[in-house]
């Protein structure tokens, strides 16, 4: 588990590949909206798809509002409450 992006209004941690987890064969990404306290994980080819996409962003040395203005895209994916972070 590795922290790849942290703001004031979002958290997004990335889950390496685990051989002996069926479902984590691709690895996933946790995103967190901290004003929320919502947040969803995502895995298989919707973690794939994000890892390409926020690779690419974060090369581009975005500034914190860019990065955060892709993440809003999942707000209305994250119905699982924060409840120990």
């Amino acid at each position: 588990m590795q922290m790849i992006y942290n703001s004031p209004n979002y958290c997004v941690v990335e889950f390496a590949p685990q051989a002996e987890h069926g479902t984590m064969l691709s690895g996933g990404f946790e995103i967190v909206n901290k004003n929320t306290q919502r947040e969803i994980f995502i895995e298989g080819l919707i973690a794939a798809r994000f890892r390409k996409n926020i690779h690419q962003l974060l090369q581009k040395q975005p500034s914190l509002e860019e990065v955060d203005e892709f993440l809003e895209q999942f707000n209305l994916l994250m119905n699982q409450p924060v409840v120990i972070h």
